[in-house]
């Protein structure tokens, strides 16, 4: 029985995480804000406390922190999103530094939307054009915090991860709902790249990855899907035998993006991104998207 730390798990993927590692007989500890089950420690994300017990004879760490960034970027927001990814990856740094029986692996959370908008490019790890503006320099920063001290007994790897489509949360359940209401048409021009996964196929990348012992630094952990926002829009709709839609323009997405408080470069931005490593790694997905 493995033992394995999720810190930041009670979000969507880390749920699923959870799950997919009980369902295997592993022993799971969750570090989270609110704890509520017996398999819960408090952490803030930040300090050093009890939690850095848990860390001590672990197999494998799984980090996946970091504020919610389906919000407006106001100063505070932008501040708390910064901060929570940096904070707790340093946090988490000092502690495996110091660990006597430290985890063989650490998979820390980052994003796909580290490259640039390209609509041509496709971004590998090798040859990916990673750009400047506040949401690639938070992955930046947040990488650059995670490989700067060596762990010469721990294995590091960044999951560089697209859109995670499932039922049970994030922007899966969202899309479906605008397509029900009538939403379902292609946002903007619909020419932007939509890089996804879905979870079931994530929870396989994570075991890939963990038993894999080449792999190391940034992975893309997306599908090997080429598709477009209308592209796949016209597929969700005819998933969900939806006939009825609009299209949405940009400027009716920017003035959505204000209303309900959030950002519209999560709809707008071309997300071109392959999973270079993966593939050349020997991994097979089973399938390509929604699509």
């Amino acid at each position: 029985m493995r033992k394995i730390i999720i810190a930041g798990g009670t979000g969507f993927i880390g749920k699923e995480l959870e799950q997919h590692f009980q369902s295997k007989g592993d022993h799971v500890v969750i570090l989270t804000r609110n704890p509520k089950k017996d398999n819960e420690i408090y952490w803030n994300g930040r300090d050093i406390g009890k939690w850095a017990d848990v860390i001590e004879g672990s197999d494998i760490l799984i980090n996946m922190s970091g504020r919610s960034v389906d919000c407006r970027y106001t100063a505070a927001n932008k501040k708390a999103i910064m901060n929570s990814r940096i904070n707790s990856t340093a946090a988490l740094q000092k502690v495996v530094k110091f660990c006597s029986n430290p985890p063989s692996i650490w998979l820390n959370s980052s994003t796909a939307t580290i490259y640039a908008d390209s609509h041509t490019h496709q971004n590998t790890e090798e040859n990916g054009i990673i750009g400047n503006d506040f949401s690639m320099g938070v992955a930046k920063a947040w990488e650059a915090e995670f490989f700067k001290s060596p762990t010469p007994f721990t294995r590091k790897v960044a999951m560089r991860t697209s859109l995670v489509l499932g039922d049970s949360g994030g922007v899966y359940p969202v899309l479906k709902k605008l397509a029900r209401f009538g939403l379902g048409g292609r946002a903007g021009n619909g020419k932007q790249k939509f890089a996804h996964i879905r979870i079931e196929e994530l929870l396989r990348v994570v075991d890939f990855i963990i038993e894999n012992e080449t792999i190391s630094g940034p992975v893309n952990c997306t599908s090997t899907a080429d598709i477009d926002n209308e592209t796949f829009m016209g597929s969700l709709r005819k998933e969900m035998g939806i006939r009825c839609y609009i299209n949405q323009p940009e400027w009716m997405i920017r003035l959505g993006a204000i209303i309900i408080r959030t950002e519209p470069e999560l709809i707008l931005k071309s997300r071109y991104v392959y999973p270079e490593k993966l593939v050349r790694a020997g991994f097979k997905f089973n399938t390509l998207s929604y699509a």
